[in-house]
Order: structure tokens, then sequence, then C-alpha cells
């Protein structure tokens, strides 16, 4: 490959640091084959359609680079549940498969290099305890705690007599704004009887 293919490629490693669209990619200049050389010879990840992560950018994956990507695949797609959790600092060990949830009617396809569990929630529902988080190496939604706990507890995922469950519980009735909010949520949701 001729070398301004790579003074191009360092030329997006500068202003974009880590995720590159194929759009971004054909305005620089790249056609779909010399992509394909690139992927191949390790300078760009397909981290799912239409995104590629530059593998010799200079940085690592960020922390939260699963909810980016699902995001990236779908920007409607919510980090729900135990992995909402998870990003949000209230369990230490990340849940596998990531939980994600989207509207009933969102059917779109979502393909990316992790194990991904999906649920599918109404519409009238799903905009409930939703919050937009952006970092400097893109954007996620993510349901707050007290939105993830209702699910967790709606779904049935997680025993609420688990320890785990347990102390989240003790740790929100602390917080009276916080318990406040949940048992709003567990109403509107359905679960108040539910909740400890």
């Amino acid at each position: 490959m001729r070398s301004t293919t790579y003074d191009k490629l360092n030329h997006l490693y500068q202003e974009f640091g880590g995720y590159v669209s194929t759009r971004k990619l054909m305005e620089e200049g790249f056609t779909n084959r010399q992509i394909a050389f690139l992927i191949n010879e390790n300078y760009l990840e397909k981290v799912c359609h239409g995104y590629y992560w530059m593998l010799q950018c200079g940085h690592e994956k960020p922390f939260d680079y699963k909810c980016i990507e699902i995001c990236l695949s779908n920007p409607r797609a919510v980090i729900s549940m135990a992995s909402a959790c998870y990003y949000q600092g209230i369990i230490k060990r990340e849940p596998e498969p990531l939980t994600i949830a989207t509207e009933r009617t969102d059917r779109s396809a979502m393909k990316v290099m992790f194990p991904v569990k999906r649920h599918y929630f109404s519409s009238s529902n799903f905009e409930i305890g939703i919050r937009r988080i952006q970092t400097k190496d893109g954007s996620y939604n993510i349901y707050n705690i007290e939105r993830a706990l209702c699910d967790i507890v709606r779904l049935n995922t997680q025993d609420t007599s688990d320890e785990f469950m347990v102390e989240i519980f003790d740790h929100i009735k602390e917080r009276k704004e916080q318990y406040e909010r949940i048992s709003q949520y567990a109403k509107l949701l359905k679960v108040k009887s539910l909740i400890p």
C-alpha cells in the first residue's frame, strides 16, 4: 500500500484516536479494498456494521467499550439490568453477556464481537430512567440504577433475597431520594410488591 495511505491513517489516528466510521474513511479517500487490507493487516478492527476501532492509534479501548460499540451498532439500545449496575460501579464483576434493552418494535440486527442478551420493552415504559453518557470515545444510553434494579426484579433474573440484591437495596434505602425514585419506578413498572 502507498505511503500516502498510511499518512491518511495517521491523520485519522490524530483526529479520532479510536473509533472511526466507514463513511469517514470513505470521505478521507479510502476505498473498500483499502479498508479490507487495513483489517487484514491489523490496522482496523471491525466492531459492528459501519464502524471500526483503529488498532494502532496508540490508545487502549476504554473500560466501557462494549457500551459504546453496542450503541454504535444501534443508537437506541440501552445498557440495562446487571450490566447497567456494573458500569455504574454498583457491582464489581462484569456480568456476561452484556444486557441491553430495545423497544419491542426495534428489530434491527446488532452484530458485535461479544455476547449480548437483548430484552424488548414496550414503548410505554422504555424511556423511564434512561441516562445518556458522553465520553471522549463515544456515547451510549444506560438505565439508571433504580430502573436497572426494577428490571432485574421484574424479569426474575436475580432472586431478590440474594445477597447481591439485599446489599444494593440496603444501600439505596439509606438514600431517601434514590429510594423514593426506585419506589416510583417500581410502581410504574408494576413490581412495587416485589421491592424489599
